[in-house]
């Protein structure tokens, strides 16, 4: 009998199935007497063998619902125990003892190379512990499961911190020599090594950076999904190819580590599987001294629908967890926190014996047969045990339907010695001392005599390339289709679009007004339908479609999806429905810029990973860019990715409702400081398509570039011109700029330099500077302020390395040379973007910008806010020529009176659209 909810008694036929939070549930209970049955069958248990009992029957329960795909919710943590039991776990295929060794010199190596590294002269830092403690993860990887090009075509994010590891692993395949190891962190040198994952430093053997914490396991999950992406649309088959990703649990702590594990649950990959080595610590002392690290992960993870499996424990334990038949063991397990496991890793066994097992007389008894030394060393934890490892591996790598995430408990600094092993400031040490250097070798068995550690510096060791240890290395890794890490580019230059496709853009809308975003999406059209490479084209959006008109796409590109569609859509009798399919070629990544990038990302170096050309196009709010993603930037540089990106509603004052978050007028600058970005700001669609081609030709032409482009493009519509006939045009909207009207008239002379959506305001302020002030001012267009400092600074290196040459002389300078009159530059960016090449100029050079936050206004109020409309142009040319006394000193103070410059009301109807800044034209 049970209590009823109303205070009285239910019979067995009353009940109903019960929640967590005690309310019944609302499913009908269609046999009563057997659920009955069922719910007496538990309080037997729990009268008889007690609720210890009980719980392990429940469990047990929960996994065989589980493996029978009942749809039962999943436990949100389990017992701090190994998920794979011994009885299931597979017979492990290879050679035991020649793994330990190999296993053995990687790690005696990997600490060789830092400490080297380290020597007084030198000090170039490293890091030892982290791969100490992960080098059976690694092994187990390399020598059963990572399949290299010629088998799966795996993708591996290797840990950044363990980088000394993989190098050592290496030098003994003979794919690095000696010299290299010596050369790790000083690339100065002939032979050298990057500290960590660096494929531009590094491009024949480093395929993804990961040192950037939580960009790895972010990236590898866009990866997988990319590899998908291609198999689906018919591009490649990636059924085979299993993405692999190293990650640290302090790592964990950073969003985007966790911030995008949804995805891969959502969308089933489980082609993904990420190893987290959970050591508990992160750089200064424990990851959750006070909590458990992996208890914490397992519930993260499977609540968003992850296969979780926990190595925990060596295989040592088994034994006395078979014995643990009161639960005890598991008890002290799951209660005893992170920060006591790992003190019970730097103490002497007596202090276990005591601490841990002392605390329960059964448990005690369970290790009285146990020395304090066989507790010590004896009883290690799961992620040191290759037999353990594999198994996770393997079930991992067998799983269907999930991704897969390997919490492995290990401990940092791992058969380095007492004064490394778990102690807080082991992620800082980066040598050993003569006696640790005899420590290590007499732990790891290394043919090393005394006197070779004595004397200078502690040598590598190879036992010789024909060995037992080598010859099963290169046996394993042939058979799972060579090396990694490997970074091979096979790819050769596409087939372009015959210059026809880029007309429509030079032949300007006529009086229809069109926002530069809209033509830019529209020549993006007209590419995607290009025989040869419109397949290959990726368009990115974070939610935005509507906003950047790429909507007009989904009915025919679609939006991918591994499901497909299946339901009808709300919008779907109207032209431009919302249309999602398995081939589709959009990839629509929702409220996500990071998720974006890192599909931009996989899809620019596909190139290099798959052999396949991709092109993303990757389109979002040009603030949310550079600024919220940059890190992520420069790891698409660092991947030597290509493609482009579109900073839409770019600029401090076009986006005029959204107010100060979202006015950009920095990216440019922003941009700037990436090597690999080649950044423009067109003003006008025929720019555009130069810019377009040329950035086809240089990332997927013949000679490919390791570059990536950045176009920001606008919302504010107006008639595009057609594509002026002046000569040098395409060189000068390449370089950087050229002079887009030459203005006529005897009196004084300026220059107006303008760029992106203030180029019509240097237009118009030349025509009110001749009709007002018998001012002439020739307008130039600046494409790239950017290139052409690139240009100018590249001049200055070679004059300072060459000073026997005549100097070059930048770009810049070589078209102004002839002109007349002070230069006044103006953009919508801040006056830091335009002042890049001000030393370059000859003349006398004045700056107006954008400089401060953005607010909410009429375009029109905006740029008179920040004095770069039209007339605060004409007051700044009069004030430079006042100062050269070309005209007279009053003419200022005039203009500001005329254009009522010092009120900020300007009339609306100068706006050329007053409406909502989320329309894109």
């Amino acid at each position: 009998m049970s209590k009823r909810f109303d205070g009285g008694v239910s019979t067995p036929s009353e009940r109903f199935s019960v929640i967590s939070d005690g309310l019944p549930s609302q499913l009908p209970d269609v046999d009563p007497s057997e659920t009955a049955e069922w719910l007496d069958s538990l309080d037997a248990v729990v009268d008889r063998a007690g609720r210890g009992r009980a719980r392990f029957l429940m469990l047990k329960l929960l996994e065989r619902a589980r493996e029978k795909q009942v749809g039962v919710p999943a436990l949100r943590s389990t017992d701090y125990i190994n998920t794979i039991s011994p009885e299931r776990e597979p017979w492990f295929p290879g050679d035991e003892h020649v793994e330990r060794r190999i296993r053995a010199y990687v790690r005696w190596n990997a600490a060789m190379l830092v400490s080297r590294a380290n020597r007084p002269e030198i000090g170039v830092g490293g890091h030892i512990a982290t791969y100490a403690s992960a080098a059976s993860l690694y092994e187990v990887g390399f020598n059963h499961f990572f399949q290299g090009r010629d088998g799966g075509n795996d993708q591996v994010y290797f840990q950044g911190h363990a980088s000394p590891g993989i190098y050592a692993r290496a030098f003994l395949e003979g794919r690095l020599t000696q010299e290299q190891l010596d050369g790790f962190r000083q690339e100065s040198l002939p032979a050298s090594l990057p500290s960590y994952p660096h494929p531009r430093l590094m491009p024949d053997f480093w395929e993804f950076p990961t040192v950037s914490m939580g960009l790895g396991p972010l990236a590898a999950i866009y990866q997988a999904r990319f590899n998908r992406y291609l198999l689906h649309r018919g591009i490649k088959d990636t059924s085979s190819s299993h993405v692999w990703c190293f990650l640290g649990d302090g790592e964990m702590d950073e969003p985007e580590s966790l911030g995008a594990i949804g995805v891969a649950a959502r969308e089933e990959l489980d082609n993904l599987t990420f190893v987290v080595n959970c050591n508990l610590q992160r750089l200064d002392g424990p990851v959750r001294g006070n909590g458990k690290i992996m208890q914490e992960l397992e519930a993260a993870f499977r609540g968003q629908g992850w296969n979780v499996i926990k190595v925990v424990w060596g295989r040592e334990w088994d034994e006395l967890l078979a014995r643990d038949v009161d639960g005890v063991l598991v008890n002290a397990m799951n209660t005893t926190p992170d920060g006591q496991f790992q003190t019970y890793s730097v103490e002497d066994g007596a202090y276990t014996r005591e601490k841990f097992f002392g605390t329960d007389p059964r448990l005690r008894k369970m290790v009285e047969h146990l020395t304090d030394d066989q507790i010590r060393r004896g009883l290690p934890r799961g992620g040191h045990d290759y037999r353990k490892v594999y198994a996770a591996f393997k079930h991992a790598a067998e799983h269907v339907g999930q991704p897969t995430v390997i919490l492995a408990h290990t401990v940092k600094g791992w058969t380095l010695g007492k004064d490394f092993e778990g102690r807080n400031a082991t992620h800082q040490m980066k040598k050993l001392t003569k006696d640790e250097l005899k420590e290590l070798r007499d732990r790891l068995h290394i043919d090393i005599s005394d006197k070779a550690l004595d004397s200078g510096l502690p040598p590598y060791f190879h036992p010789g390339p024909h060995s037992a240890e080598i010859e099963y290395m290169k046996e394993r890794r042939a058979a799972l289709g060579g090396s990694i890490p490997k970074r091979t580019v096979v790819a050769a230059g596409l087939t372009l679009p015959a210059t026809e496709v880029y007309d429509e853009l030079k032949r300007g809308s006529g009086r229809q007004a069109v926002a530069t975003t809209m033509a830019f999406v529209r020549l993006l059209k007209d590419l995607m339908k290009d025989k040869e490479i419109g397949a290959r084209f990726v368009p990115i959006v974070p939610d935005e479609a509507r906003t950047f008109g790429i909507d007009a796409m989904f009915p025919t590109a679609k939006i991918y999806s591994p499901a497909g569609q299946r339901y009808e859509a709300v919008d779907r009798a109207l032209l431009l429905s919302y249309k999602e399919s398995v081939t589709g070629q959009i990839l629509h990544e929702g409220i996500t810029e990071a998720g974006s990038m890192a599909s931009a990302i996989a899809a620019g170096s596909s190139y290099a990973t798959h052999g396949e050309p991709m092109i993303p196009v990757y389109i979002f709010y040009s603030m949310f860019g550079f600024q919220r993603t940059g890190d992520q930037m420069w790891a698409m540089a660092d991947q030597l990715a290509r493609g482009f990106l579109l900073g839409a509603t770019a600029g401090r004052t076009t986006l005029n409702g959204e107010g100060l978050q979202h006015q950009d007028g920095h990216s440019m600058l922003l941009a700037s400081t990436n090597p690999a970005v080649v950044a423009y700001d067109p003003a006008y669609s025929y720019e555009i398509s130069f810019i377009v081609e040329d950035g086809l030709r240089r990332m997927y032409g013949e000679t490919p570039e390791d570059i990536f482009y950045y176009l920001t493009v606008y919302n504010e519509p107006f008639p595009q011109p057609a594509m002026p006939d002046l000569p040098q045009l395409r060189e000068g909207v390449l370089r950087g700029m050229y002079r887009l009207q030459v203005a006529d008239g005897d009196g004084p002379r300026a220059q107006l330099l303008s760029s992106g959506i203030t180029v019509p305001h240097a237009l118009d302020a030349a025509a009110l500077l001749r009709d007002d002030w018998g001012v002439a001012a020739d307008v130039w267009s600046v494409t790239s302020w950017n290139e052409l400092r690139r240009d100018a600074l590249a001049c200055d290196s070679h004059a300072l390395l060459h000073p026997e040459e005549p100097p070059r002389t930048p770009y810049v300078t070589q078209a102004l040379m002839d002109s007349t009159g002070p230069v006044v530059a103006v953009s919508d960016w801040m006056r830091a973007v335009p002042d890049q090449i001000s030393r370059w100029v000859p003349g006398t050079w004045a700056c107006l910008g954008t400089d401060g936050f953005g607010r909410s206004d009429t375009r029109a109020a905006l740029r008179r806010h920040f004095h770069i409309d039209a007339e605060s142009i004409v007051t700044a040319v009069l004030a430079e020529l006042a100062r050269r006394g070309d005209v007279p000193a009053d003419l200022p103070a005039k203009a500001i009176e005329r254009y009522a410059l010092l009120s900020e009301r300007v009339d609306p109807a100068k706006d050329n659209e007053a409406g909502s800044s989320e329309v894109s034209g």
